[in-house]
């Protein structure tokens, strides 16, 4: 029997969310890195399975998807995972959905283009980063953690209740992105910084494993660019 395929790099916080996803749901797949640093994604081989040349993809016995939260869903209707990643009672899944649909414009929206402006791009470019610009991303990204912190996670164990869900997954891979930054997005934040370790210790090891390469670039690039969070 063919296996599912799971084209990715650890270095996209979506692969890291289906990376972890698959692996502590006990999905079978088997992985192919597409290094994003070395161009991979624009070989002809993968703009021939995806001509949107990102990642992940999956190809699930000749039938291809490209976007992360439709792989995870079709995942949960076509395989075996507990009932809590992604429920089938139409008001839980609903509530799922509903961060899922607010994360594209605030938390992967925020937290990425502060990670883009402030490092990604001045390093692919040669150029100094637009600290102005840097300063607006900021202020919005704050915003936006602040709504997690004080809305989302009221009263609640996870983002969408007090069972772990893909929502968390999602939002974790996003939020920790920023600390390749050189931001702590956990500091002053109780709730949030008390979900992430109850999400990442119920992730674990897979947390660990995914986050390897992610925490080599803390590292290095917090020499070059990391400072205190700002105070705006």
């Amino acid at each position: 029997m063919a296996k599912l395929i799971l084209y990715y790099d650890l270095l996209s916080q979506p692969c890291r969310a289906l990376y972890m996803f698959f692996k502590k749901a006990n999905v079978p797949f088997e992985g192919k890195v597409v290094d994003l640093l070395k161009g991979e994604q624009f070989t002809p081989e993968f703009v021939a399975l995806n001509p949107f040349k990102k990642v992940p993809v999956i190809n699930d016995k000749g039938f291809v998807l490209i976007e992360s939260i439709a792989i995870l869903r079709y995942i949960s209707r076509t395989h075996n995972v507990a009932d809590h990643w992604y429920p089938k009672d139409s008001v839980k899944q609903a509530q799922i959905d509903e961060y899922l649909e607010w994360q594209h414009t605030n938390t992967r929206a925020d937290c990425g283009l502060y990670f883009l402006h402030k490092v990604l791009w001045p390093a692919m470019n040669g150029k100094p980063a637009n600290e102005q610009r840097i300063a607006q991303l900021e202020k919005k990204m704050i915003i936006t953690l602040d709504l997690i912190e004080n809305v989302w996670l009221k009263n609640k164990k996870f983002l969408c209740g007090n069972e772990i869900s893909i929502s968390d997954i999602f939002g974790i891979c996003e939020i920790d992105h920023t600390r390749m930054a050189g931001f702590d997005p956990y500091a002053n934040r109780p709730n949030l910084s008390e979900w992430k370790m109850r999400t990442s210790s119920y992730l674990s090891p897979y947390y660990e494993e995914a986050n390897e390469r992610l925490e080599e670039h803390v590292v290095k690039y917090n020499k070059k660019y990391g400072k205190l969070n700002s105070k705006i």
